[in-house]
């Protein structure tokens, strides 16, 4: 929406940097306080996994919806162009059902990251946010001139709702939920299952943490 608003003064490469930049900031942030949730394929990640009590996932989800809702009401009127322009949609060049192959490929990974570094057995601590904003950059880098690299279906609500153009949602509802499904079985063929303490205190956020079994790392 920046770069529409200013052509030529935001190249691509700027543009999918600041998301990263963006998400490693809130999960310093925030991490400790809430487990930094922005993404209900990660939320929902986390529960599966154990790291996370179902009944706080209904909640979590309805703030994500209403705060992407808020980010592109506020573009809009402060920068009078159409939260169109801020949302993904499948290049003009590619089919819906490529745009889904990369965003699934790429919230594979984005998720299979978050779970790696939240685990007992593999735990980094606050380096787990430079993991993932890198991760998100780079996604962007080579995934965005064909899906948009949304990778977070209310990243991709929020424009669409404003600016009133539901082309291809599916896409990014479809696509990060079946990337985070298959990042949670590989998580688990990996490290086994959940993330111990130090996984649950990662998606909970320290006031919160419940851990359902003691932790075995």
């Amino acid at each position: 929406m920046m770069d529409q608003a200013f052509p030529n003064t935001i190249t691509r490469s700027a543009a999918v940097t600041a998301p990263g930049l963006m998400v490693m900031a809130i999960i310093l942030f925030m991490g400790k306080v809430s487990g930094a949730h922005l993404n209900p394929a990660v939320s929902l990640a986390f529960a599966a996994r154990g790291d996370f009590p179902w009944r706080r996932v209904p909640g979590d989800v309805v703030v994500q919806l209403v705060g992407a809702t808020l980010a592109a009401l506020f573009l809009r009127e402060v920068i009078n162009v159409s939260a169109t322009f801020g949302s993904n949609y499948p290049a003009a060049c590619y089919s819906a059902g490529s745009a889904f192959w990369m965003d699934f490929i790429l919230a594979l990974g984005l998720v299979s990251v978050i779970l790696g570094t939240a685990s007992g057995a593999q735990n980094i601590g606050v380096i787990g946010a430079f993991g993932v904003g890198g991760y998100i950059a780079l996604a962007g880098l080579w995934g965005s001139p064909i899906s948009g690299a949304s990778m977070n279906p209310v990243r991709t609500f929020g424009p669409d709702l404003v600016g009133r153009d539901w082309t291809s949602y599916w896409v990014y509802v479809a696509g990060p939920f079946a990337g985070a499904a298959l990042a949670v079985v590989c998580g688990f063929v990996l490290r086994g299952q959940g993330g111990g303490r130090a996984g649950s205190g990662a998606a909970q956020g320290a006031p919160y943490t419940e851990v359902a079994e003691p932790d075995k790392a």
